[in-house]
């Protein structure tokens, strides 16, 4: 197999739309960043009710959030005072050995607030979020965004070498493939494809197969325009080796979509091989990464949005699928 050199292969992995990218330093982005994880995990466990009560008063527009969504526990349900006991009891030592990790994390509303300096220029009306961080149990999502907030859950940012993460129940619900990710360098690529799902959410449900690689691939091209400068790795999760498979076998891996499969099956089998979570796509090598079908849609969008330059992003986005699919004529070699 024949390798890039290696600087094509950085021009290749890192940023798409660099060279593109908008001056955005006039922008003001104003985000201001709130701890909620110090304060949980002071409180008195021989007083919950009290304590809660408190962080309810202290944190009004989150405190819902944090126990609905993210403990998934009934706030006014007296059942659920024992279960937070024993959260707090549970991870305070995790707490402990990751507070030191995100003592400061100035770096990382920077890194935030930039992102959102793109975001507010293609979306100008798009309102921006304050940040705050909270730490949850592991299986609890590590972004969540709300009216007011673009929360963090650092407990999926542990480090990818963290103990916690090879736990055998840890690891059905994250295998290591998945949780190598869960380290800080992921944090403001997350971060903002959150708001990436929220401009442009997932409408590849229901849709044949080419039709949702396009649709999951334009989630991608957007989180390009608001990350120009983040590495492919980072927007994708794909290793930089998967990334260079990827790149080096993109004719390959078309001409064996086109040929294995119906590119408009429906079948729920055929997207979980191609657009799902996997150290690998199955029937591919295992330096193939999983989730190739949406790297593919990615590819034809931008190759649909190099052939019609006069769209805008938001036009580009309103493209219906089959229409960006044909219209994007794609051929690789």
């Amino acid at each position: 197999m024949k390798y890039l050199a290696p600087i094509v292969l950085f021009l290749l992995l890192s940023c798409s739309g660099g060279k593109d990218k908008p001056d955005v330093s006039n922008i003001k982005v104003d985000m201001k960043v709130e701890r909620f994880e110090p304060a949980f995990f002071k409180l008195d466990t021989n007083n919950i009710a009290s304590g809660l009560a408190g962080l309810r008063n202290a944190y009004p527009h989150f405190f819902p959030t944090f126990m609905q969504d993210i403990l998934q526990l009934n706030p006014i349900d007296p059942a659920s005072l024992g279960i937070v006991k024993q959260i707090i009891g549970s991870y305070a030592s995790f707490y402990d050995s990751i507070a030191p990790k995100y003592g400061d994390i100035e770096w990382l509303r920077k890194d935030i607030a930039e992102g959102m300096q793109y975001v507010k220029y293609y979306y100008p009306q798009y309102r921006v979020p304050n940040i705050i961080t909270f730490v949850g149990t592991l299986d609890a999502p590590g972004v969540v965004l709300t009216n007011e907030y673009l929360a963090i859950g650092l407990q999926q940012f542990a480090g990818k070498n963290f103990g916690g993460y090879q736990i055998p129940e840890v690891q059905q619900l994250y295998p290591t493939y998945i949780s190598r990710r869960f380290d800080k360098e992921y944090m403001a690529a997350n971060a903002i494809k959150a708001i990436v799902d929220d401009i442009y959410p997932d409408r590849a449900t229901g849709k044949p197969l080419v039709e949702q690689m396009v649709e999951q691939g334009k989630q991608w091209y957007l989180l390009d325009h608001f990350l120009p400068d983040a590495p492919d790795s980072v927007k994708t999760g794909f290793t930089t080796k998967q990334l260079q498979w990827a790149a080096e076998n993109e004719g390959n891996v078309w001409g064996y979509l086109v040929k294995n499969e119906n590119l408009y099956s429906i079948e729920p089998s055929v997207m979980q091989t191609y657009l799902g979570e996997a150290p690998y796509t199955q029937g591919m090598p295992e330096s193939s990464p999983g989730n190739i079908g949406q790297w593919l849609g990615w590819r034809i969008v931008q190759e649909f949005a190099q052939k019609n330059p006069e769209l805008t992003v938001q036009q580009v986005l309103q493209t219906a699928p089959r229409a960006v699919f044909e219209g994007a004529k794609y051929k690789p070699k």
